[in-house]
């Protein structure tokens, strides 16, 4: 081999094992287009890594299959299994189901009659997520059991966090809340101290912002948004896949605190940076940008937003729904809001669920179907349990309904629900609770406090931008 070959493959190997993707694309990209000789299964699969994080995705799944099939060729099971699992989740970011289910299998294939291995944790792991979109929280806790053991047994770092994250996901599924919470401490804790590598770290901080999205961690949530956009910002390709996914979580924790103008402003960035195979964040980041116009009164701006989010195969609920509401479409509102329910299932977790129950006590309180509403409203007081974030949306709507049919009874609920949002800082739900105790005093006959909660609720309606809510506050309504 010439020394000039020698080099360039030793730089790529250098440029890959130091995580400098476009460097490594470059190098390994030209030699495959001009070779002086065929790249090896494990520089295909270099190829594949360098090409995805340099947003060349067609590229980095063509090479993957190249080095799946030069690991057949060699009889290297366990680098074929490897490849296969990593096809899975390509295919199935991708939205082909099918074809994912194929390579899963695939990977099955190679790896199930071998002694342990590390590659099989990587299956292990997939075998988590499947178990958990099934509803089978046994079978998931014993797939991340087995990943925990092959991961420990490996020495890798990287499969070791994500055993953590994986044993974190099972425990969620099966309601042990604290105990996922702090095996997700650990495992995000290894990935900002900069213990794992980048294609780890950053895939670690996407599940984990997921799972704790889903277990409505708020605290949780604003941290590690914040822990996982400094480290896209410090990767030395400055191009980072996986800010996009980052920054469509943060956009949900920055419409909770009530930075409106930076949600929607995050929510553009996210939805230009997505990579093709995460289209569902760039959908959330949709979603999150449409409650924001729409509590603006942006109304046609929000039906947009949620027919974005629709087209990327997400259902856009509750926002749709009460955008309907305000639209003066209340059956249409909850209809939508049925059927989302009826839809719904545990991949989704406790939040999305409590979201979908709180919209429904409000649509059905708007068209009077006060058995509908405490109906909801109680299915959503188990759910909440002590979470906080689930106990202040529990509350407000408990207290919504106890205004319409035991008013005397709403004042001290209404209290808990605003020192909830309060203690949370989520501006937008405390004023609008506000409103709800300003109904509460005057139908006590105190009109002093009615007044003064209702001033409080349209300031706060009014620094938000939430226009339609202040002018209704300002006047005496509820909406």
């Amino acid at each position: 081999m010439s020394a000039p070959v020698v080099d360039r493959a030793g730089r790529a190997r250098d440029a890959v094992a130091h995580e400098r993707w476009a460097e490594a694309y470059t190098l390994l990209h030209a030699r495959d287009r001009h070779p002086d000789r065929a790249l090896t299964a494990a520089e295909l699969d270099a190829l594949s890594d360098a090409a995805w994080w340099s947003g060349h995705l067609d590229e980095s799944v063509a090479a993957r299959l190249r080095a799946h099939s030069a690991h057949v060729a060699a009889g290297d099971h366990r680098g074929a299994g490897a490849a296969a699992c990593w096809l899975h989740h390509e295919y199935a970011g991708l939205g082909r189901p099918a074809v994912a289910a194929g390579w899963l299998h695939r990977a099955h294939h190679h790896l199930d009659e071998l002694p342990p291995c590390p590659e099989q944790s990587l299956v292990a792991w997939t075998d988590v997520e499947e178990a958990t979109a099934r509803d089978d929280g046994p079978a998931a806790l014993a797939a991340a059991a087995r990943m925990t053991r092959l991961a420990e047994d490996s020495g890798s770092p990287d499969l070791r966090a994500l055993g953590r994250q994986a044993g974190a996901t099972a425990l969620l599924a099966l309601g042990r809340r604290a105990e996922g919470l702090a095996l997700l401490d650990e495992a995000v804790r290894a990935a900002a101290a900069g213990e794992l590598s980048g294609l780890c770290t950053g895939r670690l901080y996407g599940l984990a912002l997921t799972r704790c999205e889903e277990a409505a961690d708020l605290g949780r949530a604003v941290e590690w948004t914040r822990t996982a956009m400094e480290w896209c910002a410090t990767t030395d390709d400055g191009e980072n896949p996986f800010r996009g996914i980052v920054r469509a979580h943060r956009v949900a924790v920055l419409d909770l605190l009530g930075e409106w103008t930076a949600a929607e402003e995050e929510a553009r960035r996210a939805c230009r940076e997505v990579p093709l195979d995460s289209l569902e964040s760039a959908a959330a980041a949709y979603c999150a940008a449409g409650d924001v116009q729409r509590r603006q009164g942006r109304l046609d701006e929000a039906a947009r937003s949620y027919a974005h989010a629709h087209e990327l195969g997400r259902l856009p609920q509750p926002g749709l729904a009460l955008l309907r509401l305000a639209q003066g479409r209340a059956e249409a509102a909850a209809a939508g809001l049925r059927l989302a329910l009826a839809c719904q299932d545990a991949r989704h977790g406790p939040a999305a669920r409590a979201r979908l129950l709180a919209a429904a006590t409000e649509v059905a309180l708007a068209t009077g179907a006060v058995r509908e509403a405490a109906d909801a409203a109680a299915e959503l007081d188990v759910l909440a349990g002590d979470v906080p974030l689930l106990r202040a949306l529990a509350d407000t709507a408990a207290g919504a309904v106890a205004l319409v049919t035991e008013p005397e009874a709403a004042p001290p609920v209404l209290r808990r629900a605003l020192d909830g949002w309060l203690r949370l800082r989520v501006p937008y739900e405390a004023a609008r609770v506000r409103t709800l105790l300003a109904a509460a005093a005057r139908a006590a006959g105190d009109h002093e406090a009615a007044r003064r909660e209702r001033a409080l609720a349209r300031d706060g309606f009014a620094r938000l931008g939430a226009g339609p809510d202040a002018r209704a506050a300002a006047i005496g309504g509820t909406r």
